[in-house]
């Protein structure tokens, strides 16, 4: 009875010892829940933001470009000027991985492998109500023309975009004219120009404001007009490092210290900006070093290509990156000059070691000369070896008899102990019925 009692008072207290941990983990978890919550929405919106920070280059400021010059001026613009304190628009750059400045002071942007580098143009203002004025709006240029970039007099319309671009081979390309250009976009929205691959881009946007502060109704008493230029220059260039050697005959890819029996071609894929520098190495007759042929040491080109036996060292480096790519391949069939490609030591000691016994095998690495063994002292040393062996298995078997005969000799000593002495308590009538 008494224990049944205890028995419930302890369940009892069991219970209400899990009711107060359970009340004390959802009190907690009620005071974690907010905290929690916040924090899972508020680390994904902060890191989109970080992203898209670091991706947007803003660029472009406008100027006063006088009156019907060509857009040639490059005034700024003053308290007096109805385009003081506010903004047209922005141009964006985006889709690169990082930046750099070129030595004349303009962004070169850097990409590698799956960017697309992009311009837009974000226009913050009503063309028809600059600024929220009635007054001031972009005006129809039907007779504007370019100076800078090249472009006749022809109807821009309401705002003209311009780009032009100068390739690697430093060729001016024929500027590409988008007429009447703020007319087609959207106030507030992005909107893209066009993608670019690598090259030196000048962008000019041109538009005329109309300052109609005296207009009586639809009649316009002595309006003022001015031109205004944003205008800006960028380079896009490959952010990478790398040339790749490819074998004339396979066409497959060549890895550092790679051989290539007849030859390899370079293919810069599509890098036009790289340095690419080839020296060729061949072994001087007689010596131990290698000498420069100075005919191959020096720049090289995309698709060229290389079939003289010898060392190739090619070198790729980038302006803007600071980087260096460095790559040796083994052209033609000299053992030697193909260890030296391989292991990078010098042709004394690779000859060297040569001479020690040492080989070479397929893909160039140096392999130690297996040990020799005379059969005679082979001979000599079995026999002892042999004697050994056998005195080993001898006293083996002699610790196994030892450890079996110890016992059985103990057990028989045992058992004998409790015997009587020989004659004692052995009966006449037992000895005569073992006769019988």
């Amino acid at each position: 009875m008494t224990g049944c009692i205890l028995n419930r008072i302890n369940t009892s207290v069991h219970s209400g010892l899990q009711r107060d941990w359970a009340h004390m983990f959802q009190r907690v978890l009620c005071l974690l829940l907010p905290f929690l919550a916040a924090l899972f929405v508020a680390t994904p919106h902060a890191y989109a933001e970080e992203v898209a920070d670091t991706s947007m280059y803003y660029l472009g400021d406008a100027v006063n470009a006088g009156l019907d010059t060509g857009y040639a001026e490059a005034n700024e613009i003053g308290q007096d000027d109805p385009h003081f304190s506010w903004r047209l628009g922005q141009f964006i750059v985006s889709g690169y991985t990082s930046v750099e400045q070129s030595p004349e002071g303009y962004p070169v942007f850097l990409k590698v492998a799956g960017d697309q580098i992009r311009l837009s143009f974000r226009l913050d203002q009503n063309i028809n109500a600059l600024n929220d004025n009635d007054a001031l709006s972009v005006n129809d240029d039907d007779n504007g023309s370019d100076e800078a970039l090249g472009v006749p007099r022809t109807d821009f319309g309401r705002g003209t975009l311009i780009v032009r671009q100068t390739n690697y081979q430093n060729e001016t390309m024929e500027p590409q004219v988008y007429t009447d250009y703020l007319s087609g976009i959207e106030q507030g929205a992005d909107t893209e120009v066009q993608l670019f691959e690598e090259g030196e881009y000048e962008v000019a946007l041109d538009y005329e404001v109309k300052d109609d502060p005296r207009k009586v109704g639809p009649v316009s008493i002595v309006p003022g007009f001015s031109n205004y230029r944003i205008s800006f220059k960028f380079a896009v260039r490959n952010g990478n490092c790398m040339v790749f050697p490819f074998d004339v005959e396979t066409h497959s890819e060549l890895t550092n210290e790679s051989y290539a029996q007849n030859g390899f071609y370079l293919d810069l894929a599509r890098s036009r900006y790289l340095d690419i520098y080839v020296k060729r190495e061949v072994m001087a007759p007689g010596a131990d070093g290698l000498v420069e042929d100075v005919r191959f040491n020096g720049p090289a080109r995309d698709g060229d290509m290389y079939t003289e036996d010898g060392v190739y060292t090619v070198t790729a480096s980038n302006e803007y990156t600071g980087q260096t790519t460095e790559k040796v391949i083994y052209v033609g069939d000299d053992p030697v000059l193909k260890a030296y490609a391989v292991t990078g030591l010098p042709i004394q000691e690779i000859n060297q070691r040569i001479a020690s016994g040492e080989t070479i095998d397929d893909d160039g690495r140096l392999v130690s000369a297996p040990a020799h063994i005379d059969q005679d002292t082979a001979s000599e040393s079995e026999t002892p070896r042999s004697l050994t062996s056998i005195a080993g298995v001898a006293l083996a078997i002699a610790i196994v008899v030892v450890l079996g005969v110890v016992p059985m000799h103990r057990k028989r000593k045992a058992g004998g102990a409790g015997l009587p002495p020989s004659g004692e308590g052995v009966s006449h009538e037992d000895e005569e019925e073992d006769d019988r």
